[in-house]
C-alpha cells in the first residue's frame, strides 16, 4: 500500500471478543460498543453523525469480521490492519504507552496514511475459507494423532487411535469434496480453479488455498505475490556485514500448502521446478532453501496462468 496523507475523516477500531474500542482520528475522546449486531448498529449511527468514511481495524483471529461486514455494507471503506502493520507504525512514532482506547487511536492514525484498498473485498471468500481452514485443521489433526501413534504400545489404545485416524480422513476426504462444489458452483471461481491446477504440481488442496487465500492473484505483481505469502527473500545487510536472507510474515497457511505441494513437484512433478531445485542445490544452496524458491516458484507460475486467463503450457511459463 501507498502512503499517504488522507482528507476523509478516519475512524480506528480495537477490536475484542465481547467489545469495541473507536477513536475518530484527530478526537480525543472514543466510543465503546459491544461487538454484536447492537453495537455495530449504534456505531454505524456514531459514523454517520460524525462524518467518517475510513475505518481501520486490526486484524484479531476472526472477531473482526462482522463489524467489517456491517460497515462494508453500509457503504464505508475498510481497511484491515496486520498486527505487524500496527506494530511498526507505533515504533515509528515512539509510542509505548498501551490500552484499548490507545490502540484505536494509534490504528486510526495509521489508518488516516494510508492508501484505500485496490481490490473489493469478496463477502464469499468468508465462509468458504473457514471451510478450507477447517480441513487444514483436519488435516493437523490427523498428523498429530499419527505421532500419538508411533509412541504407543498397548494394542488397545492402539486400535482406537487407528480408528480415529480412519474417520478423520474420511471426514476431511468429505469436507474437502464439498469445498470443491462449492467452489465450483461459482463460475468465476470455478475458472480461477481450473487455471491454477493445470499447473502440474498443484493439486485440488493447493490450488484452493491459492485462490481463496490470495484472491488478489493475477492483478499483482510477482514480487507483491511472494511478499503476501511470505515468501520474499529479505536481506540483512548494513556495511560490511552481510547476514542470512530469510523469509517470514505474510499469510502462513498459504506458505505452508505451498511448501508443501513444492516438496512433490520439485522431485517429480513439474520439470521447470525439478531443474530449478537440482540448479540450486548444486550450487551449494542448502535444500530448504531450495524448496523455498520452488515454493515461491509455484505462486509465480499460478499468479502468470490467472494473469494470462489461460491454462499452463510448458512453452509459456
Amino acid at each position: 500500500m501507498k502512503m499517504t496523507q488522507s482528507s476523509i475523516l478516519t475512524a480506528g477500531i480495537d477490536t475484542g471478543k465481547e467489545k469495541l474500542d473507536i477513536v475518530i482520528h484527530g478526537q480525543p475522546r472514543g466510543l465503546i460498543v459491544s461487538n454484536d449486531a447492537r453495537g455495530w448498529k449504534k456505531l454505524t449511527a456514531h459514523f454517520a453523525e460524525a462524518g467518517v468514511g475510513r475505518v481501520g481495524i486490526e486484524a484479531t483471529g476472526g472477531y473482526e469480521r462482522g463489524v467489517v461486514r456491517h460497515l462494508q455494507a453500509q457503504g464505508l471503506t475498510v481497511i484491515v490492519l496486520q498486527p505487524l502493520q500496527v506494530k511498526a507504525f507505533a515504533q515509528l512514532h515512539l509510542r509505548r504507552a498501551k490500552n484499548d482506547r490507545l490502540d484505536a487511536a494509534l490504528i486510526a492514525a495509521c489508518t488516516s496514511m494510508m492508501s484505500d484498498p485496490t481490490t473489493a473485498p469478496d463477502p464469499r471468500l468468508d465462509a468458504l475459507t473457514d471451510h478450507l481452514t477447517f480441513i487444514e485443521q483436519q488435516e493437523e489433526d490427523h498428523a498429530r494423532l499419527k505421532t500419538r501413534l508411533e509412541h504407543v504400545e498397548e494394542p488397545r489404545l492402539a486400535r482406537i487411535i487407528k480408528d480415529d485416524l480412519k474417520r478423520m480422513e474420511k471426514r476431511r476426504t468429505a469436507e474437502l469434496r464439498r469445498l470443491l462444489a462449492a467452489v465450483r458452483a461459482e463460475a468465476d471461481l470455478a475458472r480461477r480453479f481450473e487455471l491454477v491446477i493445470s499447473i502440474p504440481g498443484i493439486g485440488e488442496r493447493t490450488a484452493l488455498a491459492l485462490i481463496l487465500r490470495m484472491p488478489e492473484l493475477g492483478r499483482i505483481s510477482r514480487e507483491e505475490a511472494a511478499s503476501l505469502a511470505g515468501l520474499a527473500p529479505f536481506v540483512h545487510q548494513s556495511g560490511k556485514h552481510k547476514g542470512e536472507t530469510h523469509i517470514g510474515g505474510g499469510r502462513s497457511r498459504l506458505r505452508r500448502s505451498l511448501f508443501a505441494a513444492a516438496v512433490p513437484a520439485s522431485f517429480r512433478w513439474n520439470p521447470a521446478l525439478v531443474a530449478l531445485y537440482t540448479r540450486l542445490t548444486r550450487r551449494g544452496k542448502p535444500p530448504t532453501s531450495a524448496l523455498i524458491a520452488c515454493a515461491r516458484k509455484l505462486l509465480v507460475f499460478a499468479n502468470t496462468v490467472l494473469a494470462r486467463g489461460t491454462p499452463w503450457t510448458e512453452q509459456r511459463v
